[in-house]
């Protein structure tokens, strides 16, 4: 396991891969930056998740004086990201809002996370994050258009280890226009595959897209994040339209690369499902055909 006690103390930036430019059509599209970050244009809203830029080679700090070092480069720097109406955020844990996010990312857009990860980012001066317990609620109004993002659900790791580790959530978010619902998406955010889950699926059926994070990741010989087993399970239980895996190669402590699911999930007939994107590219979001 790639956990260690020496920090990093380079702060260099990724070279530019382009991707900025990259414009949604329909209804909303994911452009992939890597690890959990990605940028989300729903409608006419925009929102970056996860943000994580330091690059190959660089540490990020774990808690309790461990860090893991990257194995890949994010796909665009933190100054080619888009106008953002908000920023969401699972968790505050090193490969999920780094040093170079905490440096600079602009200040004005909310940032829409756990109540543990808001007071801190406030202390920061991100004076616009705004916690939330689970089952609450935020929105945003654009014209005709809401965007409705509800924390759900989460488990950073088994039953009491989760307690050594940042609280994290996951999140739906619904994109309405007019008052009809136009897409629905799921951020699985770090969890195992627990059975506080199937509340999800209760309270919010139809989800469109399941933006699942993977990986397996292991600390100190522990599994905190799906690995590809887990990861169909939680696909079998939600049964979106599309599954956009991200998460699963970009630290040592990740130990479940995207061939395990891709693998399971073709086992079990639901690679129909899948949605693969590489660091740089964009997809569309569709919404099931009925609506």
């Amino acid at each position: 396991m790639d956990a260690r006690r020496d920090a990093d103390r380079t702060d260099t930036e990724p070279v530019d891969a382009g991707c900025a430019d990259a414009r949604p059509t329909g209804r909303g599209s994911l452009t992939f930056v890597g690890t959990a970050t990605t940028v989300l244009r729903l409608g006419g809203f925009t929102l970056l998740t996860d943000p994580n830029f330091i690059r190959r080679g660089q540490r990020v700090h774990l808690g309790y004086g461990l860090n893991s070092k990257r194995l890949t480069d994010p796909a665009m720097r933190i100054d080619q990201v888009p106008p953002l109406d908000a920023v969401l955020l699972s968790h505050l844990h090193g490969d999920h809002f780094d040093r170079v996010a905490k440096r600079g990312l602009p200040r004005e857009p909310p940032v829409v996370t756990t109540t543990h990860a808001a007071k801190r980012l406030q202390r920061w001066g991100f004076c616009g994050a705004t916690g939330l317990a689970t089952w609450e609620d935020w929105e945003s109004t654009r014209g005709a258009e809401r965007l409705r993002i509800t924390s759900v659900p989460g488990r950073h790791g088994p039953a009491g280890f989760h307690r050594l580790l940042p609280p994290v959530m996951g999140s739906i978010l619904d994109l309405e226009r007019g008052g009809e619902r136009l897409l629905r998406a799921y951020v699985t955010g770090d969890t195992l595959r627990v059975p506080e889950l199937r509340e999800v699926r209760e309270r919010f059926p139809d989800i469109d897209v399941m933006i699942t994070h993977l990986g397996g990741t292991k600390v100190l010989g522990v599994l905190v994040t799906m690995d590809g087993r887990q990861g169909t399970d939680l696909v079998e239980l939600i049964e979106p339209a599309t599954v956009v895996p991200v998460h699963y190669d970009d630290y040592g402590v990740f130990r479940s690369p995207l061939v395990d699911f891709v693998a399971e999930m073709r086992r079990r007939g639901q690679d129909g499902r899948l949605r693969p994107v590489v660091r740089g590219d964009t997809v569309e979001l569709t919404a099931f055909p009925h609506r």
